[in-house]
């Protein structure tokens, strides 16, 4: 399961289109003390993001699953679904300008971003709703993580 500089896979369980059915979204992890450190953006898996630290169950073939939130990092999951492809890339690098991360799926429409803990989350949702508004991308709160962070010091509000 492990490839050589210690990441390994941990499989995701998400709801599918039809009753009974379900997606799997396979995240980099980083074994830790306690758990496994999330080491990219979730596309799919829903209240995780980059930097929190979960627990994993191992099933009879040896795979890694999700099985709880340990202690969440305090970063911010957001989903972008771009109307047109080729705005994409700037997206990304205005995004990138604020300090956030972003990864874009299979589904090249599709871009997932990082809040880290550090940037507030008051300034970027304000530039994720202007793009809303102007047909850019319809965007999703996946993970909010900065309840972990509230108060004067900094970080999200």
């Amino acid at each position: 399961m492990r490839s050589n500089d210690e990441h390994a896979k941990l499989l995701f369980q998400i709801e599918g289109t039809s009753p009974n059915e379900y997606d799997v979204e396979s995240l980099w992890v980083i074994e830790v003390d306690g758990g496994y450190v999330i080491d990219n953006i979730p596309f799919y898996a829903m209240e995780v993001a980059h930097g929190d630290t979960v627990k994993a169950r191992v099933d009879e073939d040896g795979a890694l699953w999700f099985d709880g939130l340990v202690k969440a990092s305090g970063h911010s999951t957001i989903r972008l679904w771009f109307a047109r492809e080729e705005d994409v890339q700037p997206t990304r690098e205005s995004l990138l300008a604020l300090g956030l991360g972003t990864e874009v799926s299979d589904r090249s429409r599709l871009v997932a971003v990082d809040v880290p803990p550090e940037v507030r989350y008051e300034t970027v949702k304000a530039v994720f709703d202007d793009g809303e508004a102007k047909g850019v991308f319809e965007y999703e709160e996946a993970c909010l993580g900065f309840s972990a962070n509230l108060g004067a010091e900094g970080g999200n509000p």
